[in-house]
């Protein structure tokens, strides 16, 4: 399990460590917790996406033993998880802003609420880029995010998202139809 100075273990080398002795899972969190961040922040802010990574690595430190290099590397493995991570955050977000439009109340200046606003207002992308990436379904803005954020292959996307290269490559293929069509149009 030694690598030579400057190699870096391979994913089945890493695995078959953490299994036998937990805390050289720090290894993988080193390696792939900033890939990780990056991506969350490019769909959430800033601290959700710090909390979404984090999260990912406790997740992925829990279910250790389900890693299976056979099926697919760590970074793609981590990424399905923070994906699904941010699903769950994007669905608990909506279900909290309906409760907030059904009670009618405002949120305060200094809320979270507020500072969501702001920082979508603030974002580095284009507003109709923005809308656009809102008007595409959970699995094609998936897989867009995933490749363009993260720099996944397609079957890195698949790995991640448990479904077909081939189907990355259609659901790639009608979000980006439709991002044209939205910006353009």
């Amino acid at each position: 399990m030694t690598a030579d100075v400057g190699e870096q273990e391979t994913d089945a080398e890493l695995a078959d460590g953490f299994r036998r002795d937990p805390d050289l899972f720090t290894a993988v969190h080193d390696r792939f917790f900033r890939d990780i961040y990056r991506y969350a922040a490019g769909r959430l802010d800033a601290q959700t996406a710090e909390d979404i990574a984090a999260e990912t690595f406790c997740v992925a430190f829990r279910d250790r033993d389900r890693f299976d290099p056979r099926r697919g590397g760590l970074r793609p493995w981590l990424f399905g998880i923070a994906t699904n991570l941010v699903a769950r955050h994007r669905r608990k977000e909506a279900r909290h802003y309906k409760a907030l439009s059904r009670t009618g109340a405002e949120p305060a200046a200094d809320s979270h609420e507020n500072r969501v606003v702001a920082s979508v207002t603030a974002a580095r992308m284009q507003p109709q880029l923005v809308r656009a990436l809102a008007r595409l379904s959970p699995g094609e803005r998936d897989v867009v995010l995933l490749v363009a954020l993260s720099q996944l292959s397609y079957d890195e996307v698949a790995q991640a998202l448990g479904i077909s290269a081939g189907t990355v490559g259609s659901r790639l293929n009608r979000a980006r139809k439709k991002l044209k069509e939205a910006i353009n149009g």
